[in-house]
């Protein structure tokens, strides 16, 4: 037993040796295509030695405010004028990390089908949050429904709209409910991930779509003091990775773009 034992402690210390301790990383991430996408990448962290948590999110407050109460690592859903707009809000500091992708923007409705037949006093759902309303806005404006009063204003509202001329009647709401009311609106404003989430095809079934050189690209952000973290910046290696362009081009078939 005395010699068993030395060569025992031996065996159980070289084990210890040999296995990876992996790290945890948590993403707070909106469904698709942002949870797909980390879904698509986790084994390839997970043979690094990261163990990515994500945490799946429907709206687009809760992710920036558990990655700023440090409650989740970091968070990926949102471009930079969203986030710009949160930081000044809410008093946080949230830093971009590294681009993604582009969810080209678009108008979508299930009461006409082409541009042309839509009537005087229409009504237009868009996002009630300040970026991604502004967001449809000029999008609109790029269809010469509207004119604003400063045609690059990317805070701009519905109050800012200096010509109408047909007269377009603004209804704001939350993102996430937009495909939920194409029933009861002429037409609305959709991001890509809530369009996809409701079987829309942006290709085929927005009226008119944001071009790919989009502003717009989809961001991964955290706290600054996390900007530098070895786990953080694996994340972004994969999320730039060739592999990950051809799931783009594959999967989503140009709904969504590479930023990278």
């Amino acid at each position: 037993m005395k010699k068993l034992f030395p060569m025992l402690t031996l065996s159980v210390a070289a084990l210890a040796v040999g296995s990876v301790q992996a790290d945890t990383l948590s993403v707070a991430a909106t469904p698709v295509p942002h949870a797909e996408l980390l879904e698509f990448i986790q084994p390839s962290l997970a043979e690094q030695g990261v163990e990515l948590d994500i945490k799946v999110f429907t709206d687009y407050v809760q992710p920036n405010v558990q990655v700023a109460d440090k409650q989740i690592d970091v968070n990926f859903f949102q471009h930079k004028p969203y986030l710009d707009s949160f930081n000044k809000d809410r008093d946080t500091d949230l830093v971009i990390v590294g681009l993604v992708h582009v969810e080209p923007f678009g108008a979508y409705s299930t009461k006409i089908n082409d541009l042309s037949e839509l009537k005087d006093g229409a009504l237009v759902a868009l996002p009630n949050d300040p970026s991604n309303g502004a967001r449809a806005l000029l999008l609109l404006q790029q269809q010469g429904l509207i004119e604003l009063k400063d045609p690059s204003n990317i805070l701009a509202t519905s109050r800012d709209v200096a010509k109408n001329p047909k007269k377009l009647k603004f209804k704001e709401l939350e993102a996430a409910t937009l495909p939920r009311v194409l029933a009861d609106v002429d037409l609305a404003l959709i991001n890509t991930n809530y369009a996809l989430e409701a079987g829309l095809n942006p290709l085929e079934d927005a009226l008119f779509i944001e071009g790919a050189d989009s502003p717009y690209a989809n961001v991964v952000a955290t706290t600054a003091d996390n900007a530098d973290n070895a786990d953080v910046k694996k994340l972004m290696e994969a999320l730039n990775s060739e592999a990950v362009r051809q799931q783009i081009a594959e999967k989503y078939q140009g709904a969504i773009v590479p930023a990278f």
